[in-house]
């Protein structure tokens, strides 16, 4: 990509429109995005599980960006029950310009949910696939609607698409399964955008990744705990090695608001996307299989209890 590098000076401004970001909790990437849409004006719903973090994120938006509207969703990404639950509730918020399917969750041990559904691929893929369903209306609603999902470079180590059923048994591989769940937000992404064109709804998806940032979410992923004193001194060794949140942000704050098609993956242009000003990035062969994209499409259909567009 050739020009000068994108910053979020380019960001325009957002005055007027409504962005929901999942998953702000302080300090991670769903908070500095959410911070740079309220610095430029726009409305912005915290979504996530826990009242008082988005509390504590609504507060630090506010701090930095006096006079920032800033509203709050509860919905938990790995029930099922929850998304449509929170689909209901965002009723009330009108036309909705942007949705960051933000949120997600790092190679946990294997536990099943309420729904019976791994929790990698409920939290990271299922339930940001409701969520989106239940939104498209207020999202095309806007006039010109858009769908950032966070992906990662991890979804180049997956070998194969998530297309069983999503309810039996197999072994478990907790990093082989995360890299499955960013393959799929990928999948999603580039059938979503195909589906939208073809129904000729006023929405664009695309996708983003944030390269290597010190987010707790790493140290989450190794020690299954950000909490206590290894936590902390693996936390610290991250952040050395690693680019900020706030920078790990750029490419979801590009995807959200540059001029760019549909079914563009946004990632950071330093060596091994790892770092730096962000810029439209490639994929794996894999990631834009379209027999692949359509059978992941048609078995969340199923496992969700939504078909749509």
């Amino acid at each position: 990509m050739s020009g000068a590098a994108w910053t979020t000076a380019d960001i325009p401004d957002q005055t007027g429109r409504t962005a929901l970001v999942t998953g702000p909790t302080l300090g991670g990437l769903g908070f500095h995005t959410a911070l740079e849409l309220a610095r430029r004006g726009a409305r912005v719903v915290l979504a996530g599980r826990t009242p008082d973090k988005l509390e504590a994120a609504a507060a630090a938006i506010s701090d930095g960006v006096p006079g920032a509207r800033t509203e709050h969703l509860v919905v938990d990404l790995s029930d099922l029950g929850s998304v449509r639950r929170a689909g209901a509730a965002a009723a009330d918020l009108g036309p909705l310009d942007l949705l960051v399917n933000n949120a997600g969750i790092m190679a946990p041990p294997l536990h099943r949910t309420v729904d019976g559904l791994e929790s990698q691929m409920a939290t990271n893929h299922f339930g940001p696939f409701l969520l989106t369903g239940l939104l498209l209306e207020q999202l095309a609603a806007s006039g010109d609607g858009r769908v950032v999902t966070l992906s990662s470079q991890m979804h180049r180590v997956a070998r194969s698409a998530p297309l069983g059923d999503p309810r039996a048994p197999r072994r478990y591989s907790r990093w082989g399964v995360y890299g499955q769940t960013k393959l799929a937000n990928l999948l999603f992404t580039f059938e979503l955008d195909r589906r939208l064109r073809r129904a000729g709804l006023p929405v664009r998806a695309l996708a983003a990744h944030p390269g290597f940032a010190g987010t707790h979410l790493a140290v989450n992923g190794q020690l299954g705990t950000a909490q206590g004193r290894r936590a902390a001194i693996l936390d610290a060794a991250v952040k050395l090695v690693a680019q900020s949140a706030e920078a790990g942000a750029w490419p979801t704050l590009m995807a959200a608001t540059a001029d760019l098609p549909g079914g563009t993956y946004v990632g950071p242009r330093g060596p091994g996307e790892a770092s730096g000003p962000p810029q439209v990035v490639g994929t794996s062969a894999l990631a834009r299989d379209e027999v692949a994209q359509r059978r992941l499409w048609e078995t969340s259909e199923s496992t969700v209890g939504l078909s749509w567009p």
